[in-house]
């Protein structure tokens, strides 16, 4: 995808106070989409994974060229060898690693799926599954030459349910596509991502994402009803049940969400969707401290309730970042911290009483000391005001959506994607700032709140071994010092699966490697993600 821009978002400033329910957005020009931008780095600048981090390559077999004929009739029309067109499915979006395969496969059914893995699996080639490459943690492409397994055309819709509200569908297709069309029935899909406009349902399931929805929705492993999944051996696992009750034997289910493609390829999957709201509105509020982010969430919690349905939280270096590499313009300014809160649900009226009563009680008793407030009233649906709101909205949810692609404009980023007890979320940050000082370019912390997530990222100019050394294991150690988790959303992949003892004990970390091997007993499968290397 190219880099996209946004327009600054002009002068959107309004006091939150009862009675204020909608905000005026004089001056505002269409934002873009809320899709996930690609920064515009050249895929040769990128060292090769094998390179960087001096791994050696595992004793799979090379593709040949009787191999490519093989899948030129296994799957007609979807085999790419043009070393031109794979640049960009080599190198993650992070432009952080790189692999060198020769070789892309774009099967548009399950039944080409089966065959392509039933001859890998024979033949010994090693196979890295791929959906939007949307992946933090080098989990989506491959370390050597593995074969790229793209489910780009598995796009297709199989069924919905307008009365329960399930949907089936391929792993291909694209979340904010399927968001899309839920809308039209007047449903929307249970999560939601910045990585919206590129990633697949697939790698949304196969690496658990969390997102911005979790809050209310939940996670993926309550969501998710069913899948459809291809083993390493080609057999096919058909549990696309669309039953929200099933009791009978183990949830098989379970074990390939969040499995990050090491024990399948999921080709399908069937998810409960939830109503859309007929209400949405959105506060973006500054805080003097993160000891008063924690109190307004509290006071957030209590009062808004049943329709709060996202609560996040931002430092004033992330605020920086998105305004000097995006020229995205806060409408809040002079915060050491800031929340963006929204609400969803059934009444207008009935909702932003509640917003407004909560406001009011958190500018009184000076929780909050300025903010915004967008609101999504029905009365004002028929006249221009509906398209300034929508702009409103829009611009809000990009201030935090496109803290990612800030950072990717910043220099080079190690990622950190942690959970917490939520009191002690930002210490980390203020200790991983002291900690590396001036070596660090800027270590920023932003993330869900609501579920004691945190996103801490330090960036640098260029990437430094040394750097690395001071980060890693200290933010592990730390993490583990509280019984964190060292991914909370993103995944172990390639960076992170040599860390996972910090989280998991050596027993459980045993017990999945024992699953690896039954499952997939040649290793063909995303070989040397997620799982360290088994004795």
């Amino acid at each position: 995808a190219q880099q996209g821009t946004v327009s600054a978002p002009g002068a959107l400033q309004q006091r939150c106070v009862a009675g204020s329910a909608v905000c005026r957005p004089w001056g505002l020009r269409p934002p873009g989409g809320r899709a996930f931008h690609t920064a515009s780095s050249s895929f040769q600048e990128v060292l090769l994974t094998s390179e960087r981090y001096r791994v050696q390559r595992l004793p799979f077999s090379r593709v040949s060229d009787s191999d490519v004929a093989f899948f030129e009739r296994a799957v007609p029309g979807g085999v790419v060898t043009n070393p031109e067109e794979l640049k960009p499915f080599n190198v993650d979006w992070l432009k952080s690693v790189r692999g060198c395969s020769k070789l892309m496969l774009k099967p548009q059914t399950t039944a080409e799926v089966s065959q392509v893995l039933r001859y890998c699996y024979e033949r010994n080639l090693a196979v890295n599954p791929q959906g939007g490459n949307t992946g933090l943690v080098g989990g989506s492409v491959p370390v050597f030459d593995e074969i790229i397994l793209s489910t780009a055309l598995m796009n297709r819709i199989i069924s919905f349910d307008k009365v329960s509200g399930i949907l089936v569908c391929q792993a291909g297709c694209i979340l904010e596509k399927l968001n899309e069309y839920l809308e039209e029935q007047g449903f929307v899909m249970p999560l939601d991502l910045g990585a919206k406009g590129s990633c697949h349902i697939g790698g949304n399931v196969a690496t658990n994402a969390g997102g911005l929805r979790l809050l209310r929705y939940g996670s993926l492993r309550g969501t998710v009803l069913g899948l459809e999944v291809v083993l390493a051996d080609g057999s096919t696992l058909d549990c696309l049940t669309s039953l929200r009750k099933d009791n009978t034997g183990y949830d098989l289910k379970q074990l390939f969400i969040g499995s990050e493609g090491t024990l399948g390829v999921i080709t399908a999957v069937s998810i409960l969707c939830p109503q859309k709201p007929k209400a949405v509105n959105l506060a973006f509020l500054g805080c003097q401290s993160f000891a008063k982010v924690l109190e307004t969430f509290t006071t957030c919690r209590a009062m808004l309730g049943e329709i709060l349905s996202a609560y996040e939280f931002m430092d004033e270096k992330c605020m920086e970042l998105v305004e000097k590499h995006l020229k995205l313009s806060s409408p809040v300014t002079g915060s050491p911290f800031y929340v963006l809160i929204e609400t969803s649900g059934s009444s207008s009226t009935h909702d932003e009483e509640k917003l407004n009563n909560f406001l009011e009680q958190a500018m009184t008793s000076g929780l909050v000391t300025d903010g915004t407030v967008a609101t999504d009233d029905k009365k004002i649906k028929a006249s221009t005001w509906f398209i300034w709101i929508s702009l409103v909205h829009q611009t809000l949810w990009s201030l935090r959506e496109r803290i990612t692609e800030a950072l990717t404009h910043d220099g080079y980023v190690y990622k950190y994607d942690i959970s917490l007890p939520v009191g002690k979320l930002y210490d980390l940050v203020t200790d991983t700032r002291a900690r590396l000082g001036r070596s660090a370019k800027n270590v920023v912390g932003y993330g869900h709140l609501g579920d004691g997530n945190l996103h801490l990222n330090i960036t640098a100019e260029s990437y430094s071994h040394s750097l690395l050394d001071a980060i890693e294991p200290f933010v592990y150690e730390w993490t583990a010092r509280y019984n964190g988790s060292i991914s909370a959303e993103h995944g172990l992949g390639f960076k992170k699966k040599q860390f996972i003892q910090y989280s998991k004990p050596n027993e459980a970390v045993f017990l999945m490697q024992r699953f690896k091997a039954m499952l997939d007993p040649k290793g063909i499968l995303n070989p040397y993600k997620m799982l360290p290397s088994s004795s």
